[in-house]
């Protein structure tokens, strides 16, 4: 798509070439509402990209559009959804990346996304059903993207389903063996979706584990990795036979396809990210994270894309702040306060159907990960659940044992025992969502998004005021 027709979103991301890229990444803990700004910006791309598993535990409510051609990438695992409502129609997003439902996008998964074949089939036929017939013709494959089947090593994993005697088919004990490390944790366990994902992740850094190109190359040497299961595999290895030959057409080199499409010029090219950087492996609030790099590297080693072609970094945040599963969470409001955000944020996942802990804006947070990310604007989402609020608040500081810290600590022990400094401002007690340009926003309203600007350091470039496309007030 031509910068002419894309200029609405797209022409202050333009490097030399007429190309535009620009990532989109959670900038807490995940369900921050990517998806409906990926989707705003995809009905004007050509390339939407997903580089690493959707390790994230639940999505962020739904939200409308209108089909649209793009092009769209996908990086993640089938652990995390997003809830799309098009055209009167609800899609379910876990692997397949949302842009998938655009008439004239083509969808491509990553190398660094974990694929569950029969979970990513499942949903291409949910999809069909829904009206969209021609998502295979659309739809891009990394071949170096790995498979969602051994999660441990070879050893271990024979191990446990021989001492386990356990009843499930081969290719999906990933998700079991998922369950039992959760219970081994007891009162420490991380709160993870039970997809898998992880341990497949394991396999993965062990370098035992299987990918696209492995299934759909000799599948008698693929078959071979099974031969000390004591179990009976030649019904699952009959089924991933037949499911080499469905998806041997959309299975592509991905790296060379985004290089080629960056050379011809005037592209527009969307990163849709999964979980958030405060799930990062490497940056998160670890244990409790998720087990991929879920930053803007994460985009370069899910991709193949060169560091230097990323320019812009869109980071989503809620108005106020969720998570779910276990972890540390310096501002969570165990209160009415806290259950009238999940009431009225409709914080309950999709994929577990668990209520979020939900808490007060954090700028501690948003400036760690500022700093990881180099933020070049932010979207602040769902603005409009605070309507109602006295007050509204910002955490602006962590103070330990008296001392006011000076960045966002590593140390659980340190982290668990925090007292928050706060910012209070007043509510606006009106309703925003009929609100399209930032000057209709009340004024307390336009205050608080200006003070996020204020102490992040970064413009705010959308509000949410609703669900839908069309309830979100771009900035610049």
């Amino acid at each position: 798509m031509s910068s002419s027709t894309a200029n609405n979103h797209f022409g202050q991301f333009r490097d030399q070439r007429n190309n535009a890229i620009v990532v989109i990444l959670g900038a807490q803990w995940g369900d921050e509402g990517k998806g409906k700004i990926v989707d705003m910006l995809a009905s004007q791309a050509d390339i939407v990209c997903r580089c690493q598993s959707r390790i994230q535990l639940d999505p962020v409510g739904t939200f409308v559009i209108n089909r649209q051609p793009c092009m769209a990438c996908s990086k993640g695992g089938n652990n995390a959804g997003h809830t799309v409502v098009a055209n009167g129609k609800t899609y379910h997003f876990h692997l397949l990346p949302s842009g998938i439902i655009q008439p004239n996008c083509i969808s491509v998964i990553g190398n660094g996304v974990v694929i569950h074949i029969p979970g990513l089939l499942a949903e291409i036929e949910a999809v069909k059903k829904n009206g969209i017939q021609d998502c295979w013709s659309r739809l891009k494959i990394s071949d170096r993207a790995h498979l969602g089947i051994i999660i441990l090593s070879k050893v271990i994993t024979c191990k446990v389903i021989n001492q386990l005697k356990l009843n499930f088919t081969v290719f999906d004990f990933h998700q079991q063996a998922d369950g039992f490390l959760e219970l081994e944790k007891g009162d420490s366990k991380i709160g993870t979706t039970k997809k898998g994902i992880g341990p497949a992740y394991s396999t993965k850094a062990g370098r035992t584990g299987l990918r696209v190109c492995d299934l759909i190359g000799n599948f008698e040497e693929f078959a071979k990795s099974f031969s000390q299961l004591e179990v009976d595999i030649e019904q699952e290895l009959e089924k991933y036979k037949n499911y080499a030959e469905i998806i041997r057409p959309c299975v592509d080199d991905t790296v060379y396809f985004l290089s080629e499409e960056l050379k011809k010029g005037n592209k527009n090219i969307i990163v849709e990210g999964a979980n958030a950087v405060m799930l990062d492996l490497d940056f998160g609030t670890y244990p409790f994270v998720t087990s991929s790099s879920c930053g803007v590297g994460g985009v370069s080693t899910g991709l193949g894309l060169p560091p230097q072609s990323i320019q812009n970094v869109v980071g989503i945040c809620k108005a106020y702040i969720t998570r779910v599963g276990g972890g540390d969470f310096p501002t969570y409001l165990d209160s009415e306060i806290g259950t009238k955000l999940q009431d009225i944020g409709q914080e309950f996942g999709t994929t577990t159907g668990r209520r979020r802990r939900c808490g007060w804006l954090d700028l501690v947070v948003l400036d760690y990960v500022n700093r990881i990310s180099g933020l070049t604007s932010i979207a602040v989402t769902k603005l409009d659940v605070m309507d109602t609020f006295e007050e509204v608040k910002i955490g602006v500081a962590y103070i330990h044992n008296g001392k006011r810290l000076k960045s966002f600590p590593a140390d659980h022990s340190i982290l668990s025992e925090v007292e928050v400094e706060y910012v209070t401002m007043p509510g606006w007690k009106q309703s925003i969502g009929d609100c399209r340009q930032f000057s209709d926003l009340p004024a307390n309203a336009q205050a608080y998004i200006l003070k996020i600007e204020e102490l992040s350091g970064v413009r705010v470039q959308y509000v949410g005021v609703g669900k839908s496309r069309s309830a979100t007030i771009k900035r610049f």
